[in-house]
């Protein structure tokens, strides 16, 4: 019985941390959507949308070396760097 309810409880938290993951996310992109528009409109050389092809095509599994496509598993890690994350690469627009 007491295994019982330590389970419920787990799971009961465990359920918890992802729904305010899921929440903190929605902010996340609430509040950068602006300041994505901005670097899309920032981006005259298109690095971002090279940025976002690369990773596109990373995540089909291809990777394309010397003109050859070479199907490869990456492994990726789930994190995206804190809440500020989505900001990384704006650093190549200066």
């Amino acid at each position: 019985m007491q295994a019982l309810i330590v389970q419920v409880a787990t799971a009961f938290v465990a359920d918890a941390v992802a729904l305010v993951n899921g929440f903190g996310r929605i902010a996340t992109h609430v509040v950068m959507a602006p300041i994505e528009r901005i670097a899309n409109a920032c981006d005259v050389a298109g690095i971002l949308a090279h940025r976002r092809a690369e990773k596109d095509r990373a995540t089909t599994g291809f990777v394309v070396r010397n003109s050859i496509p070479t199907a490869r598993r990456r492994r990726r890690s789930h994190r995206r760097g804190g809440g500020l994350g989505c900001l990384r690469f704006l650093g190549d627009l200066t």
